[in-house]
């Protein structure tokens, strides 16, 4: 493959910003190139350095756009991309209505496979290089996700939901069936390419005592691998889960009582949390993942970052796909912002810059692959235009700060100001 040199405005950010005015969090060249060669990221730095290591490279000139790292979703669902944007009222009703019945439809590889190839679109039309997704029940749709991922070369992130009550007989496992069907997806794709396997429970009051056993099983069997669920989105869905575990402390002591949490657990939500509950969290290094869109469109609640960064955690951000209203990381920016502030919270825009590229490759252990511009990195890139609409090109004429070009992007910025999205060094748009 020859090498591919990428000319434009560089941003990478080496930790998270502490305010504005952290200039050490991040490295900005103003006529800033990459060289990649072989889907990594060999040189970085400013055009002329870059260029004098580049010999016959192809040479893209996306000045006067920003290149950054390509975004990263720590929360989406795949078998939801038809029910995107469904009028819902609250969590479960929305699920049995609308979620269930669509994701019945993936058990048929003729519907995930083609499904499967346009959900990755609509991700890297909106800057997205690397998800972390529930599949369906079925072996099928999780074959349909790699595959698709596979032919692209994109490191992505998946599992078969695990679901054995509480759901329609199209949708249910068994702890036995569950436990095997995960096995052998693992051991068909984890760590195969760029594919990661995440152990997917759906949430408890879908998987009875006997698959929650089964799941700690998995996560023992194989550490290496991410877990993923759901935790106190919604009060009614508490109250539920802990009826089914009463002999649990809380929603959280379920998934703790089977040896689920660690650094590799993903919990979204995670909006009502009692102390204990954050306490665990912190000392066993679970990530709750903040899903805004998601939590206004269905009015669960408003999730307290600074509560739980406080306690030293790390929270990761996803667009939570179809609760969600955006796959835009950008837009989920945008409402994150909104929901901090009516907690008289602050999410600037470097720090958000930094959150959907390096912070969410921290969440997931990969931030040594991903999320950033780093030589020797993977080079999934985005090259983003703040003057894509009218209305941002009139807002642009008085923006005079990388960060007000940075807000500026996070609060009107969709797929329109996605100029090329990188997979691997690879071009998608």
């Amino acid at each position: 493959m020859s090498d591919t040199l990428l000319r434009g405005r560089t941003l990478t950010f080496h930790k998270s910003p502490e305010g504005v005015d952290d200039t050490a969090a991040y490295t900005y060249e103003e006529d800033g190139a990459l060289l990649m060669r072989d889907g990594k990221i060999i040189a970085a730095g400013n055009f002329d350095s870059v260029k004098a290591k580049a010999g016959a490279a192809q040479i893209i000139d996306h000045r006067p756009h920003l290149i950054t790292a390509g975004f990263i979703d720590t929360h989406v669902h795949f078998p939801q991309v038809q029910v995107i944007a469904s009028w819902g009222s609250q969590l479960l009703d929305w699920l049995n209505g609308y979620v269930f019945p669509e994701e019945a439809r993936f058990s048929d590889p003729a519907h995930a496979n083609p499904m499967a190839d346009r959900f990755l679109t609509l991700l890297t039309d909106h800057g997205t290089t690397t998800a972390v997704a529930f599949c369906s029940v079925h072996s099928p749709s999780v074959e349909a996700y790699f595959t698709a991922a596979k032919t692209r070369n994109m490191r992505m992130i998946g599992g078969k939901v695990m679901m054995d009550r509480n759901a329609p007989d199209t949708l249910q496992d068994t702890a036995q069936s569950g436990y095997d069907d995960t096995k052998d997806l693992i051991e068909k794709w984890h760590g195969v390419g760029r594919a990661g396997y995440v152990i997917s429970p759906r949430f408890a009051i879908t998987s009875s005592p006997a698959q929650m056993e089964m799941t700690g099983v998995l996560a023992q069997e194989h550490s290496d691998c991410h877990i993923q669920t759901h935790l106190s989105e919604n009060r009614d869905e508490i109250a539920f889960a802990t009826a089914l575990y009463p002999s649990a402390k809380d929603y959280l002591d379920i998934y703790e009582s089977y040896g689920l949490l660690s650094d590799k657990m993903l919990l979204g939500h995670a909006i009502h949390l009692n102390d204990r509950e954050v306490a665990s969290l912190a000392s066993t290094g679970a990530h709750p993942v903040f899903c805004p869109t998601s939590n206004l469109f269905l009015g669960s609640g408003l999730f307290n970052d600074a509560r739980l960064r406080d306690a030293g955690i790390t929270n990761g951000i996803a667009s939570d796909i179809g609760a969600g209203t955006s796959y835009s990381m950008l837009q989920t920016l945008n409402e994150g912002y909104k929901v901090l502030q009516l907690q008289n919270q602050s999410l600037h825009a470097l720090r958000a810059f930094d959150w959907i590229t390096r912070g969410n490759a921290d969440v997931l252990g990969l931030a040594d692959k991903i999320g950033t511009l780093d030589v020797g990195t993977e080079a999934d890139v985005v090259v983003l235009n703040a003057r894509a609409t009218p209305a941002m090109s009139l807002r642009m004429e008085r923006v005079e700060t990388l960060a007000d070009e940075l807000f500026l992007l996070q609060m009107l910025g969709d797929d329109r100001a996605i100029v090329q999205t990188y997979v691997a060094g690879a071009a998608q748009k």
